[in-house]
């Protein structure tokens, strides 16, 4: 059982939601990302996702996009990014790790190096944007080889057929976009969302985490109603970008104790 999937069962038999936040590996700086981990596991979160710097992030929006471009500034790349999961690795054994990023750094890297390595740092779980699961099915397999979790996203528009095929090839949980566009996009309607996330549990057994449209600790309230993890993103950039060297940490820590205050009200 992977650490993914083991810190699922514990919070089930708990019956409690998983907080799952998401920061940009090197934003603001290099040397804040770890302790910033490290912060936000003491204030409450289950897991972390990690993003991996990109020039052309296609599925974020502003936020996370500025997120991006501050982290390239100080030459983030990859290999930094399975560095810092290293560093974090060292004091951290228990929180799982999920790269969230795009194909192109992967393939620049070579995927069977790629899978070695994040191996070889504790990475626990990989999603990547632009990897269709029509065309990844080695990648999945060399993952699967390493006991590193696949994770997908599904969308408002992802038809049956093709959640079908996805929740073949998933692996950790499943990641449902909660709106139509890019991170931060829109409010979401968790009318609709309630809907999807019923109609994708009659298709699989795997734990269903919601984000790209968690604004705050109401919403984040309403999807765990309804979803195993709640994924922040574009807020916990927003508070970063909003904060200095001096409070960066402290503010940090308090949106994820309020988001898991929220959560566990449920």
């Amino acid at each position: 059982m992977s650490r993914i999937q083991s810190v699922f069962a514990s919070l089930k038999s708990q019956n409690k939601k998983a907080l799952i936040p998401y920061i940009t590996a090197g934003d603001p700086h290099p040397d804040q990302t770890v302790p910033l981990m490290h912060a936000m596991v003491a204030a409450g979160a289950d897991m972390i996702e990690l993003g991996v710097p990109f020039s052309d992030p296609m599925a974020d929006g502003p936020v996370i996009q500025r997120a991006s471009e501050r982290a390239l500034v100080h030459k983030m790349g990859l290999r930094k990014v399975l560095g810092m999961v290293k560093t974090f690795r060292e004091t951290n054994q228990q929180t799982p790790i999920i790269l969230m990023g795009y194909a192109n750094p992967i393939e620049a890297m070579g995927a069977a190096e790629f899978v070695t390595l994040a191996q070889a740092s504790g990475v626990d779980g990989v999603l990547t944007v632009d990897y269709p699961p029509e065309e990844c099915d080695t990648f999945n397999q060399t993952l699967a080889t390493a006991e590193i979790d696949s994770i997908f996203l599904l969308s408002p528009t992802t038809e049956p057929s093709r959640t079908e095929l996805i929740v073949k090839q998933a692996t950790g949980f499943l990641y449902y976009v909660s709106l139509k566009g890019v991170t931060g996009a829109a409010n979401l309607d968790i009318t609709e969302v309630k809907k999807r996330v019923a109609e994708i549990r009659q298709q699989t057994s795997l734990p269903i985490g919601v984000g790209f449209g968690v604004k705050d600790a109401a919403t984040a309230r309403e999807v765990a109603a309804i979803a195993d993890a709640v994924v922040v993103g574009s807020r916990m950039v927003l508070a970063i970008e909003q904060s200095d060297a001096a409070n960066l940490q402290s503010n940090v820590q308090a949106l994820v104790k309020e988001l898991r205050t929220a959560i566990d009200s449920v």
